[in-house]
């Protein structure tokens, strides 16, 4: 019964590493040019800021504000833009 997963052996290791340090030798600007790509596809997965920008975007509405004449039937709608009502944007101040 043969198994799906390859075990990385130490030969296999030195393998990959002799063929990474061929490949720098013949060609260093086209591995460079891997890297830089690889690290450019990479970084905004595992980067805070995406985190935290996603969380902005979240938070911010798509339309600007109307001013709204309030007739009493609008309860969920701010009488002042000073008056606490609708997302708790503490953790934006804690950053």
């Amino acid at each position: 019964m043969s198994t799906l997963f390859v075990e990385t052996t130490g030969d296999n290791m030195a393998r990959a590493v002799a063929y990474l340090m061929n490949a720098w030798n013949k060609q260093p600007v086209i591995v460079a040019a891997c890297v830089v790509g690889l690290a450019g596809a990479i970084i905004p997965f595992i980067s805070p800021m995406t985190k935290y920008s996603g969380m902005i975007n979240a938070a911010t509405p798509y339309v600007y504000p109307v001013p709204l004449r309030d007739d009493g039937n609008l309860p969920d709608v701010p009488a002042h833009p000073s008056e606490a009502k609708g997302q708790n944007l503490e953790w934006l101040k804690k950053l």
